[in-house]
C-alpha cells in the first residue's frame, strides 16, 4: 500500500490567494512522488484547488437538515472530495465531540462514498497515568462499532500533548503505540503518525516506527517543507 501524507491545514491561510499558491507549490513539488498527497484546506478554500487528492477537516453526521454551519458528506462528495478527518483532538476538546460521535460522523461518510482520516490518541495526563492503550482501545471500538469494513478507513495516531507542542513522540513509543493499533484493526489498515511532524523527523516515523503516512499540521503550510517530509517517506 502508498504511504499516505496528509496536509491538515487547520484553519489557514487567510487569504484565498495564499491557498492557491501554497497548494500550487506542493502540486508542482509532489508529481513523481510514490506516496499518496492530500491537502485539507479550510471547507472555504476546497472548490479552488485543484490536482491533488483533498479532504475535508470536519463533516457532518446527516446528509441534509437544519445543521447551522455545518457541512454534509453529500456536499463534499459532490466537490469530489476523497477524504475527510473524523475525531480530530481539536475537534474532541473544543467542540465537545463524542467517541459516539465520531461513530455517526464515520459511519455517515462511509455511506457517502468517503474515505476516513480516523484521528485517535492520547492526553499526557492520560499516557502519564500509564492508561494511553486503553484511551486508544475506547476511542477504536466505539469510534469503529457498527462498522463492518475498514477498507476505507485509515487511523491516524495523534498523541494530544504531542500536536502543535514541537514535542513529538518518540519513534520507539510511536512504534509500540502502531503495533498496539495494528493488533485491533488489523495490518490492511494503514496507521498513520501525527504529531510536531517535521522534515527532519518524517522519515523516521514510517521507515523506523512503522507508520504507512503522516497527518501533518503547521509545517504542512510550508510547501518546501512538506514537500521534503513527502520525500522523506519514499
Amino acid at each position: 500500500m502508498k504511504n499516505l501524507i496528509v496536509a491538515n491545514w487547520k484553519m489557514n491561510p487567510s487569504a484565498k490567494k495564499e491557498a492557491e499558491e501554497i497548494f500550487e507549490k506542493i502540486r508542482k513539488g509532489t508529481g513523481d512522488s510514490n506516496s499518496e498527497a492530500v491537502i485539507c484546506p479550510p471547507f472555504v478554500y476546497l472548490p479552488l484547488l485543484k490536482g491533488l487528492s483533498l479532504g475535508s477537516q470536519n463533516v457532518n453526521f446527516e446528509e441534509k437538515g437544519a445543521y447551522t454551519g455545518e457541512i454534509s458528506p453529500l456536499m463534499l462528495k459532490d466537490l469530489d472530495i476523497e477524504y475527510v478527518i473524523v475525531g480530530h483532538s481539536e475537534r474532541r476538546k473544543y467542540f465537545g465531540e463524542t467517541d459516539e460521535l465520531v461513530n455517526k460522523k464515520i459511519k455517515k461518510s462511509l455511506d457517502s462514498g468517503l474515505k476516513v482520516i480516523f484521528c485517535i490518541g492520547e492526553t499526557s495526563e492520560e499516557r502519564d497515568n500509564g492508561k494511553k492503550n486503553e484511551i486508544l482501545e475506547k476511542q477504536i471500538k466505539i469510534g469503529l462499532q457498527g462498522i463492518e469494513s475498514l477498507d476505507d478507513i485509515n487511523i491516524a495516531y495523534e498523541p494530544v500533548w504531542a500536536i502543535g507542542t514541537g514535542n513529538n513522540c518518540s519513534i520507539e513509543e510511536t512504534k509500540d503505540s502502531i503495533e498496539f493499533i495494528r493488533d485491533l484493526v488489523g495490518n490492511d489498515t494503514r496507521v498513520l503518525y501525527g504529531g510536531s511532524v517535521k522534515s527532519e523527523n518524517s522519515g523516521d516515523y514510517i521507515k523506523k516506527a512503522g507508520s504507512n503516512g503522516l497527518l501533518v499540521g503547521g509545517a504542512s503550510l510550508n510547501p518546501e517543507e512538506f514537500i521534503k517530509i513527502i520525500k522523506s517517506a519514499e
